[in-house]
C-alpha cells in the first residue's frame, strides 16, 4: 500500500573554516547559532502526523556538517533512520563538497535552503554569506548530476519557506512511492484498446516499478472464496451501498455481489502487496460473473484508500497514485477522461467515466444514483489537477494541466465539466500525443510539484508544451 508517511533528514552545515571571533567574517558563532535555531523551528512548526524530522545533533562540530566525516557520520545517521528526503541548510555558507557527498550516498530528493543574511555590524562585516553558498553547492549536485530542489532565499517563519516546504514534502511523498511501485494487473487489456498499451520491461528497468499479474481464474476463486466464508465486510458495505444510493430496479440483486467484489480486491491489495490496481473491467468483469460491474466498486476503494484503473491503463494507475501522494494521501483522484465538447463554452470539455468516481467527490446538490450498478452523480465544483503520464518509443512524459469547473448539462455516469484556458491547444496537443483520452483529475493545483518530481526521474519529463 502507498505511504504517505515522510521522514526528512535536517543537515545544517557550515563552511570548513578556522574558528574565527565573533563580529567577524563567516563565524562559527552565528553558524551554530542559526542552526539550532533552524532545526528547532522546523522540528516545532513542521512535525506533524505524516511528516517527521531526523536530525545532526550529537554530530560535526556543534551539530554543524562541514567536512568528509561529519558527512560520513550524517550518511550513517539518515541511512540508518531511513529517511525520505533531505532539507539542506546553509548555516554560513555550507559546504558544496560534503553537500553532495551526502546527496549522493542517500539518492534521496535534497531540498537546498539559504536563510536570509539579514545581520551586519557597523564596521561592516558579516557573519553569513548564505546565499552566495548556496550557488556553490547547487554547482557541486550540477557536476555529479544529482537532481535537487531549492527553497527562495528567506526567513524560517516566512509564508515563502512554508509553502515550499510544504511542497517539498509532497513532491517526497511522489518520490519515495513511485521507486518500486508494485501494481496488480488483473486481466488483459480490452481488446480494442490498443491506446493504454504499456512497456512492463521499461517500467522495470527505468523506474523499477513492477507489474504483478493476476488472472480471471484467480479472480473468480477469490470471488468463491469471499462467499464461501461469508466474510464479515460484506452485510456493512451491502448497507452502505443501500443507504447511499438511489437504486433503479436492476441494481439491488448485484448488491451482495458488488459488496464481495469489494471485499474481494481489498485481498488482493494486502496478499500480493500491491500499492495500485490496473483491471480489465466491463469487458471481462460481467461476462465472469454474471452481469456483475465493476464500476461503482472501484468508487468504494477509492474512498477506502485503495486505488483502481479502469480498462487496464496501467499509466492512469501511476497518475492516480502520483496525485494521491501529491495530497500527502488526503485527495480522492478520478478516472474523468476527454470525451465531449461543451456545447456552449468552447474551452469546457465533459471528464467523464461510466461510473467509477469516489462518492466522496460528489457535489452537494448532485443527487447519488446506481443505474445497472454504475454510479450517476456530477463531482465537486472547484479547481482540479488534470494530469497524466505516457510514453511513446521510451519517451515518458508528463502532462499537467489545472482546469476548473463550470455548469454543463447534466449527463450520465460520473463527471464534471472542467473549463481549461485554451481547450483548442490542449486537444491539439493531445492529438499530437503520446496522450490518451485517459486522464486523472484532483482537487487542487499540483502541477509545480508534478514538475518538481520529474526531476527526480531524468527519463520522465514534465511537458511545458503548453505553458504561458
Amino acid at each position: 500500500m502507498l505511504d504517505y508517511h515522510v521522514k526528512i533528514g535536517l543537515l545544517p552545515m557550515r563552511r570548513d573554516t578556522t574558528d574565527r571571533p565573533r563580529g567577524t567574517f563567516l563565524t562559527w558563532y552565528s553558524a551554530e547559532e542559526r542552526g539550532r535555531r533552524f532545526v528547532a523551528y522546523i522540528e516545532a512548526h513542521f512535525a506533524s502526523e505524516q511528516v517527521s524530522f531526523v536530525d545532526t545533533k550529537g554530530l560535526g562540530t556543534a551539530d554543524l556538517i562541514f567536512n568528509a566525516d561529519s558527512a560520513d557520520a550524517a550518511v550513517q545517521r539518515f541511512r540508518d533512520a531511513d529517511v525520505d528526503a533531505v532539507l539542506l541548510i546553509n548555516c554560513n555558507f555550507g559546504n558544496e563538497e560534503a553537500a553532495a557527498d551526502i546527496a549522493q550516498a542517500l539518492g534521496k530528493p535534497v531540498l537546498l535552503w539559504a536563510p536570509l543574511d539579514d545581520e551586519y555590524y557597523v564596521d561592516g562585516m558579516r557573519p553569513t554569506d548564505s546565499q552566495c553558498g548556496l550557488f556553490g553547492v547547487s554547482r557541486q549536485m550540477q557536476r555529479f548530476h544529482i537532481p535537487f530542489s531549492h527553497l527562495p532565499c528567506c526567513r524560517v517563519e516566512s509564508p515563502e519557506f512554508k509553502e515550499g516546504f510544504d511542497s517539498f514534502v509532497r513532491v517526497a511523498c511522489m518520490v519515495k512511492n513511485f521507486r518500486g511501485m508494485r501494481i496488480g494487473q488483473v486481466g488483459i487489456r480490452p481488446a480494442p484498446f490498443f491506446s493504454v498499451i504499456w512497456n512492463e520491461g521499461e517500467l522495470m528497468e527505468r523506474f523499477g516499478i513492477r507489474l504483478i499479474p493476476i488472472n480471471f481464474a484467480v479472480i473468480e476463486q477469490r470471488m468463491k472464496d469471499v462467499a464461501a466464508r461469508n466474510d464479515a465486510r460484506v452485510a456493512p458495505l451491502v448497507e452502505k451501498l443501500r443507504s447511499s444510493y438511489r437504486m433503479d430496479d436492476l441494481t439491488p440483486q448485484y448488491l451482495e455481489r458488488m459488496a464481495q467484489l469489494t471485499v474481494m480486491y481489498q485481498d488482493l491489495f494486502e496478499e500480493y502487496r500491491l500499492d495500485l490496481i490496473s483491471a480489465e473491467c466491463w469487458t471481462a468483469t460481467p461476462i465472469m460473473f454474471d452481469g456483475l460491474a465493476p464500476c461503482a466498486v472501484y468508487g468504494i476503494l477509492n474512498d477506502m484508500g485503495y486505488l483502481v484503473s479502469c480498462e487496464s491503463d496501467v499509466h492512469g494507475a501511476l497518475t492516480m497514485a502520483l496525485l494521491k501522494c501529491a495530497t500527502l494521501g488526503h485527495g480522492k483522484p478520478i478516472f474523468g477522461e476527454f470525451t465531449v465538447r461543451h456545447p456552449e463554452n468552447k474551452n469546457a470539455e465533459l471528464l467523464w467515466h461510466c461510473g467509477p468516481f469516489p462518492l466522496s467527490q460528489k457535489a452537494p446538490d448532485s443527487e447519488a444514483r446506481l443505474v445497472n450498478q454504475r454510479q450517476w452523480f456530477r463531482a465537486k465544483d472547484g479547481v482540479y489537477t488534470v494530469a497524466r503520464m505516457d510514453q511513446e518509443h521510451g519517451d515518458y512524459q508528463m502532462l499537467a494541466l489545472r482546469a476548473h469547473t463550470v455548469p454543463g448539462p447534466q449527463t450520465h455516469g460520473t463527471y464534471l465539466w472542467a473549463e481549461f484556458d485554451d481547450l483548442q491547444a490542449v486537444e491539439d496537443r493531445l492529438m499530437d500525443g503520446p496522450y490518451i483520452h485517459h486522464f486523472i483529475e484532483i482537487e487542487g493545483d499540483y502541477r509545480r510539484e508534478l514538475a518538481e518530481f520529474c526531476k527526480y526521474f531524468p527519463q520522465l519529463r514534465i511537458d511545458r508544451s503548453l505553458e504561458r
